[in-house]
């Protein structure tokens, strides 16, 4: 069963986030906790993107960036799984540079140390340099970077559809057992 942390940063792309926690709740019987940390700037990008606070909704468990009591906020929690999306690249840049500061860079922080999964789904684009060797810096550290960059060879007739793409490889990435578009399967 996974133990897994989402959290949600400041960066645009509040669906892919909403997606995560939907198909995660279709999927309640793989998982055994989902932790959710979501920072001020999530919440009002959400509420500006998506026109509504229904974060608020969901029957996860939800901790402030400042709970450092939280769960995950130590090795001892065993979460398996940390998922960041959108991922900014603040949150990226922290993680690089080892700083624990919040909830988030914390739990991303052990995460690492105790070598199990951190996906950053990154929104950000173009990269400068820095975005690129923070990005290297994570990668080298154990974590994998999964842009929220949607593909197109399933054909996805609505935004939903284009963001799933993405999801569902995150989902795939923290090996979680998904129905999704396949390549060479019709859908």
């Amino acid at each position: 069963m996974h133990k897994i942390v989402l959290a949600i940063t400041g960066a645009s792309g509040s669906i892919y986030a909403k997606l995560l926690i939907e198909k995660l709740l279709t999927i309640k019987d793989q998982w055994q906790d989902v932790g959710v940390v979501m920072t001020d700037n999530a919440k009002q990008v959400w509420e500006t993107e998506l026109g509504n606070a229904s974060y608020s909704q969901y029957p996860v468990s939800f901790y402030s960036t400042k709970d450092f009591t939280a769960p995950f906020a130590s090795g001892s929690g065993r979460y398996n799984t940390m998922i960041i999306a959108p991922c900014s690249m603040g949150t990226l840049g922290r993680i690089a540079s080892g700083v624990s500061s919040d909830l988030i860079s914390r739990a991303a922080d052990v995460v690492l140390k105790e070598r199990r999964k951190l996906i950053c789904v990154v929104r950000d684009t173009p990269y400068n340099l820095i975005h690129i060797r923070n990005m290297e810096t994570v990668t080298l550290a154990g974590g994998i970077i999964c842009p929220a960059t949607p593909s197109f060879y399933s054909r996805p007739a609505t935004i939903e559809e284009a963001v799933a793409t993405v999801t569902d490889r995150v989902l795939d990435l923290a090996g979680l057992d998904i129905s999704t578009y396949r390549w060479g399967n019709e859908k």
